[in-house]
């Protein structure tokens, strides 16, 4: 796991899916072909990974109440269609850490780098962010997952 960093984001377009429901429970199989193919029904050019951003706070949200947005970016211009929705992710702030593991070892990934924040004089001033730079990898039973964990942040 790279160790965490403050960076800055540049804004981007953002084509998602609002999913509500347990996090580790996301139909990523069937989000992610319909954001890609409905970018080839746009015209537009997708990102290269796609990412979820996690509205709710599962420490104090019931799971099935979790709300999340699975989303790629864009560039071109683009219409809401199909069940997917667009908007302007605002160029920000964050501090990010790299995570490969398990799911069941994203709590110590969140840790680390809120601990950073923390350390560094910023707070968190908005939902957090994954971004999918491979596919998940089944190794000896355990799915691994690829992440770059993202936290919008201010200075306090």
């Amino acid at each position: 796991m790279a160790g965490p960093k403050i960076e800055a984001r540049k804004a981007s377009d953002l084509a998602y899916i609002e999913n509500e429901g347990p996090y580790d429970k996301v139909p990523w199989d069937q989000y992610i072909p319909r954001l890609y193919g409905w970018a080839k029904e746009q015209k537009v050019m997708p990102g290269f990974y796609p990412m979820g951003i996690y509205l709710s706070n599962p420490k104090t949200t019931a799971r099935e109440k979790l709300n999340s947005e699975i989303a790629i970016t864009f560039k071109g211009k683009a219409k809401e269609a199909g069940g997917i929705k667009i908007r302007k992710l605002p160029a920000m702030k964050v501090a990010s850490i790299s995570h490969k593991g398990p799911g069941s070892e994203f709590d110590k990934t969140y840790s680390k780098l809120r601990e950073f924040v923390d350390e560094r004089g910023y707070r968190v001033s908005g939902p957090a962010m994954e971004i999918y730079s491979k596919k998940p990898e089944v190794v000896n039973g355990v799915t691994i997952l690829y992440a770059k964990v993202m936290m919008p942040v201010v200075k306090k």
